[in-house]
């Protein structure tokens, strides 16, 4: 008996089973969501698919937290990761496949692949090195300026395939990981200058016309509902058509008449909402605040500087996306086509999202064993 309790307490070590479990009622949420939607003939098997995403990409996590992950610590291995996926995403302009406008899929008979889900892990990854050793300097404006560079590269790969939204992710991450850091009052208001900055010149040079539409639309949305703006519209209609309990399961007329497009990804919140309501919604939207305190609270027992700023990178992760997508949702933020973690139909962002949590809990796992004399050696140098 205490050797079974033994082996349970060394399966369950560095796991929070809090989060995991909410994490679970999530995913539950966005399958019975797409399991009403129409007829598989129509639509696709998205039910079966995503079921069999989800087995792989909690196989993955929890398989990660078995992995003594300190040796990301490391220069060589962190350079790596970071220049393979720029290599991947400046591949995509030769051999991509185009979706939605946007040349970011690998296509390999029936399965895709968006390498720009686990690029934003790497620059997680590299943000944490590079702010870990750096803390006490921090207070210098060119680490703000070389910080940015290693966001800037993967940003321009992604802006130009074009992908607005993994492009505001990777910003996000970029600005979220500074201020966490630990900046000044003055820096943070250099920051912000700059990104205005910033957004005048893409409005003026490198925004397409379909994506200044996109932001027209969040000013009023009504413009055009029939053309830039129909998602919008069609996503707030479901959305408030929900009411407090919902239509109930099977009953959204929105997504099983083909009325709001991309039920099964992007607006997979509205389609749910008109099911389930206001109520539902606040549940789910609780769960995710589950998610993300329990993230900061790992992140809290981090052993050192690094997994605590890589813990607060993934929360920082996680909340842009959840609050990108939602607010596209309620018409509040303009439709970028960011998929919201653990209900959007997709392999990809599945997988780089329980690839970070897994690492999270192997950092949590390991964190009371001396690290290894490389992991302390490469702690001060490099990136």
């Amino acid at each position: 008996m205490e050797r079974l309790s033994s082996s349970v307490k060394k399966v369950s070590k560095g796991i929070d089973w809090l989060m995991v479990a909410s994490i679970v009622l999530i995913a539950l949420a966005g399958l019975v969501t797409m399991k009403s939607f129409a007829p598989a003939e129509n639509n696709g098997d998205f039910f079966g698919k995503q079921v069999i995403w989800l087995l792989v990409a909690f196989a993955v996590f929890f398989s990660f937290s078995f992995i003594d992950f300190r040796f990301l610590r490391r220069t060589g291995v962190l350079v790596g990761l970071f220049l393979f996926f720029c290599g991947l995403l400046f591949l995509l302009f030769f051999i991509g496949k185009i979706s939605h406008g946007a040349e970011s899929w690998f296509s390999l008979a029936s399965v895709s692949f968006q390498p720009v889900d686990l690029m934003k892990l790497t620059l997680v990854l590299v943000l944490s090195k590079y702010f870990s050793r750096r803390h006490v300097e921090i207070k210098y404006v060119k680490h703000i300026f070389i910080s940015a560079l290693y966001a800037f590269i993967p940003f321009v790969f992604v802006l130009l395939q074009p992908d607005f939204g993994s492009a505001l992710i990777i910003l996000l991450i970029w600005l979220g990981m500074v201020l966490v850091s630990g900046i000044s009052k003055m820096h943070l208001l250099f920051v912000l200058g700059s990104g205005v900055l910033a957004f005048f010149i893409l409005w003026t040079f490198a925004f397409a016309p379909y994506q200044k539409s996109r932001i027209v639309n969040f000013l009023n949305p009504l413009a055009d509902i029939h053309g830039s703006g129909y998602n919008a519209y069609q996503s707030t209609i479901a959305v408030g058509s929900g009411e407090l309990f919902g239509k109930g399961v099977g009953f959204g007329t929105q997504s099983r008449l083909q009325f709001l497009p991309e039920h099964e990804t992007d607006f997979i919140f509205a389609a749910f909402t008109e099911e389930w309501g206001f109520v539902g919604a606040v549940i789910v939207l609780i769960l995710y605040g589950v998610v993300v305190y329990r993230i900061l609270f790992l992140s809290s027992l981090g052993a050192s500087n690094f997994e605590m700023l890589f813990g607060m990178g993934i929360a920082i992760f996680f909340m842009s996306h959840i609050l990108i997508n939602v607010g596209m949702n309620l018409g509040l933020l303009p439709v970028t086509g960011i998929p919201l973690p653990f209900m959007s139909y997709g392999g990809s962002h599945l997988l780089a999202e329980f690839s970070g949590l897994g690492i999270l809990a192997s950092m949590r796992r390991y964190s009371s064993r001396p690290a290894h004399r490389d992991d302390m050696k490469n702690e001060f140098l490099g990136i």
